[in-house]
């Protein structure tokens, strides 16, 4: 992927910096702006030992939940800039805010300093065992064929999940009638019941029953496949060049953050990443671990607006 980062050579030297000035000499927050138990959630968890160790000091966990991920995000925007308040940022919250709020209080470009890229997390195109499709290719042709009747289920108006089916639809020609839930559960429950033909669904929700053989998975939305499915293709495979619709997740400090608070916080996100413990974690719950630059962080958040903003435009959606 374009944005994960080359080897950091100078880890050791940018540990020894920050700890001369004396930061951290106490805990480090990591806010995670949803409840507890889902991906996010997790992924903090599994990250924050690793932190703790390379800077020292315990890193705790704190869920601020509401507003799909606005009221915590927009917390450690107004923390103090000292490093002490860290985000679980994700590219499918922060990008999607954007594009689906106009009037949000604040602008993740510039009140929020990323540090490194954590994980990214594909989502996978999952359809009911009886929907005569076992390809891409073949899938498109049945919605063409049946246009304004296949169903695609979402976990609500506006979710990555929804968004990811404008943007397939957008990209093919295609059209599907959507149908939100209030949450992947229910709508993974009727998918399972044949209430509806198809989801586009995080891997990690969708796995067990596609393991099962009670859902059935056509392609993964990521450039690369993922580690969790290796025989199911990518839709860049499938004929559909460029596309990418994931959510990739990373630690992000609040704007103005001095810089080498942030180069500390980078490296100690990177040692943590490369922890084996680390990986095999986020690998359980289905997200492919990454690593990048803050230049790259910001780049991939920068191109996840821009395009989140044209699908909702295109589509026509609101949220209210």
């Amino acid at each position: 992927m374009p944005y994960v980062l080359r080897a950091l050579a100078a880890l050791p030297l940018c540990l020894a910096t920050a700890t001369a000035f004396g930061f951290p000499d106490r805990p480090v927050r990591l806010v995670v702006p949803f409840a507890p138990g889902g991906n996010i959630d997790i992924t903090a968890r599994t990250i924050a030992p690793g932190m703790g160790e390379a800077l020292g000091v315990q890193v705790l966990v704190e869920n601020r939940a509401g507003a799909g991920g606005l009221i915590g995000s927009e917390a450690v925007v107004r923390a103090q800039p000292d490093g002490y308040t860290t985000l679980l940022g994700s590219t499918g919250t922060l990008s999607t805010a954007v594009a689906l709020h106009p009037k949000i209080r604040f602008d993740p470009m510039k009140d929020l300093a990323p540090t490194s890229l954590v994980s990214v997390v594909p989502l996978v195109i999952t359809v009911h065992p009886a929907l005569p499709a076992r390809s891409v290719k073949e899938f498109i042709a049945l919605v063409k064929a049946r246009p304004g009747k296949v169903t695609m289920a979402s976990a609500g108006t506006g979710t990555s999940n929804h968004l990811a089916g404008e943007y397939f639809q957008a990209v093919t020609g295609t059209k599907m009638v959507h149908v939100p839930y209030k949450g992947s559960g229910p709508a993974l429950t009727d998918l399972m019941g044949g209430q509806v033909d198809l989801i586009f669904d995080q891997v990690a929700s969708s796995l067990p029953f596609i393991r099962s053989g009670r859902l059935k998975a056509i392609a993964v939305t990521t450039p690369r496949r993922s580690a969790a499915l290796p025989d199911t293709p990518t839709l860049a495979e499938s004929g559909l060049p460029g596309f990418d619709a994931s959510t990739s997740t990373g630690v992000m400090l609040p704007g103005g953050t001095p810089a080498a608070i942030v180069t500390r916080m980078h490296a100690a996100v990177v040692q943590s990443v490369r922890m084996p413990s680390t990986r095999e974690g986020l690998l359980r719950i289905g997200a492919d671990p990454l690593e990048s630059s803050p230049e790259d962080f910001a780049k991939l958040l920068r191109s996840e607006i821009d395009k989140w903003t044209k699908v909702v435009k295109t589509a026509d959606i609101r949220v209210e």
